[in-house]
């Protein structure tokens, strides 16, 4: 048995069901579609957030071991980081939650590890401050154009979420000799591409802003212009009409 009704069935002939319309079936197609793989790698980005503070302030927060499980931690966030985002776009699994979790978690595990290296003292507390407003500020600006517009992201800001990565995680492992030089060679770059990337996606901002606006005001312009026409041509339509009623 199917367990369809032999009014849903149409006789011994078995019919399609129809999807729900509305905002029924637009709040199923919106739940159902939640729960796909992008957005559930997000939310293990989240959960590892907390985890990596824990792991890397066990014991004082300088036991070589479990900083190497803080690194594991922070390493599995950033890959999540690169590919659900990729998975959202390539299968069309963009929603609403990921569009505001995507960012929160990304933000959260960076500024996790930076703060935490600062507190114990490995990182000085004006590069945590340098690259968190930078974050902070841009996350606002993109609040300030997306109405109007969408800045996609560029090379250099790619190349600067992974030289904060790696310099990161570089951090977190306790290193020792030339690796602990290198390190700080990494981290310079990384706060060099986040101040360089900053201010080239502040002038991108507000000429894209300003573009928008003027090509809006055209826009509207446009439409004025049209109305006004078809109101000239209305009252041409109305005045021959009257014409012709008194012939």
């Amino acid at each position: 048995m199917t367990g369809v009704p032999a009014s849903a069935a149409g006789g011994t002939g078995a019919k399609r069901v129809p999807a729900p319309k509305g905002k029924l079936g637009a709040a199923a197609v919106n739940q159902a579609s939640l729960w796909n793989i992008a957005n559930i790698l997000t939310m293990v980005r989240l959960v590892l957030v907390p985890a990596f503070v824990v792991l890397l302030f066990q014991d004082g927060g300088y036991d070589p071991a479990w900083r190497a499980w803080a690194w594991a931690a922070f390493a599995v966030a950033m890959i999540t980081d690169v590919f659900d985002g990729h998975l959202a776009r390539t299968y069309n699994l963009v929603t609403d939650f990921g569009k505001i979790a995507d960012p929160i978690a990304d933000k959260a595990i960076m500024a996790a590890g930076l703060i935490s290296l600062s507190v114990l003292g490995d990182l000085p507390w004006w590069v945590t401050s340098v690259i968190l407003v930078r974050e902070i500020g841009i996350t606002l600006m993109r609040f300030w154009v997306i109405r109007l517009a969408v800045i996609p992201a560029s090379r250099g800001g790619k190349a600067k979420t992974l030289a904060q990565g790696v310099a990161v995680g570089m951090y977190v492992l306790a290193l020792t000799g030339p690796l602990a030089t290198l390190r700080f060679w990494v981290m310079a770059l990384a706060v060099v591409l986040t101040v360089l990337t900053g201010l080239d996606y502040v002038r991108d901002a507000v000429v894209i802003r300003r573009r928008a606006i003027v090509a809006l005001r055209v826009a509207e312009a446009g439409a004025g212009a049209a109305g006004d026409s078809g109101d000239s041509a209305s009252d041409e339509a109305g005045e021959s009409a009257a014409a012709e009623s008194t012939r």
